[in-house]
């Protein structure tokens, strides 16, 4: 029998190199916190906002409220998803359910894509035919508003933002502020010239920032979710560097993937000379693998399966 070893330390083991390295189970506690912060203020702002929407007739303030009822219900998520993600793993759920984060973030692009698409097409309608917009009054909202996004930042600011749940968040607060900044700015072409279509104009902007902010965050949970191989674990190096070790003749069935933001994991076949198993390397030749990953690439969960050359024959479904 081939002998193998997985990868997962033990529980003193776990923590001292999480406190060098991983932040991920560190910082959970407190990226709880400050999200729940920025919660408080976004929603408390954003019922204020809809009223002066109604008042001031203004797309720009409807469009900054409907984005930001997307940023409390990512912000809810993002606390939701946080809290599942500190679940220890129990049962069916053998790594927990670190990976709600990243269906967080991504729902947060998605909502992103939606919101930006409605808002478009009522922008280019009112482009065509513009109604009035009290302009003194998108001013002092939108000035407002940049205010509490600005605050709301800092408070994010201090969060884990290598977690892809986080960033999500931070995506949708920060866009927000941009968006009040383009607001305001419109409020004040139309106070000083009347040009009502400025809020229009500034609707369009906001809808450009929300698809860039969501084409990131799309991207990045797509391949986690996918399986796709971490880009600061190039699998062309990480065989080079487990094929340069003594004693191994080969790798295959080389895999590497992301669990959660900064939990990357990875396992593969390493053929060793024969004689390894009689000799008792074999020990040493796992402990050699699991310090060239951790060293390299910063890879701390991996399993390897330690294999003689013959026992090829029998790995029918064996691939690169």
């Amino acid at each position: 029998m081939s002998p193998s070893r997985p990868g997962l330390p033990g529980p003193e083991r776990h923590e001292g190199h999480e406190g060098a390295g991983h932040a991920h189970g560190v910082a959970a506690g407190a990226d709880a916190r400050y999200l729940v912060g920025a919660l408080g203020l976004i929603s408390a702002f954003m019922l204020g906002e809809v009223v002066a929407a109604t008042i001031a007739g203004s797309l720009a303030l409807f469009a900054d409220a409907g984005h930001m009822l997307t940023d409390v219900a990512a912000l809810a998520a993002s606390v939701w998803a946080v809290r599942l993600a500190a679940r220890p793993a129990a049962g069916r759920w053998t790594y927990g359910l670190k990976r709600a984060e990243i269906l967080s973030a991504a729902a947060n692009g998605v909502t992103l894509v939606a919101v930006a698409a409605v808002i478009t097409i009522e922008a280019l309608s009112r482009l065509v035919r513009p109604p009035g917009v009290k302009g003194a009054v998108v001013l002092g909202v939108a000035l407002a508003g940049a205010v509490v996004n600005l605050v709301a930042t800092a408070v994010l600011a201090r969060a884990n933002r290598t977690s892809l749940n986080v960033r999500g968040a931070f995506a949708h607060i920060v866009t927000d502020l941009y968006a009040f900044l383009a607001t305001a700015a419109a409020g004040l072409v139309i106070v000083l010239t009347g040009w009502s279509r400025a809020d229009a104009v500034a609707s369009l902007l906001v809808s450009a920032l929300m698809a860039v902010a969501a084409w990131g965050l799309l991207r990045d949970a797509g391949r986690i979710l996918l399986q796709g191989a971490p880009e600061d674990v190039p699998l062309a190096e990480v065989r080079s560097h487990i094929t340069s070790l003594e004693h191994v003749i080969g790798v295959h069935d080389l895999h590497a993937w992301t669990i959660t933001s900064n939990l990357p994991t990875l396992s593969a076949h390493v053929v060793v000379e024969d004689h390894c198993f009689a000799s008792g390397h074999a020990p040493e030749i796992l402990d050699s693998l699991q310090a060239c990953l951790g060293e390299h690439f910063d890879v701390e969960h991996s399993t390897f399966q330690l294999e003689p050359a013959r026992h090829a024959a029998h790995e029918h479904g064996q691939h690169p």
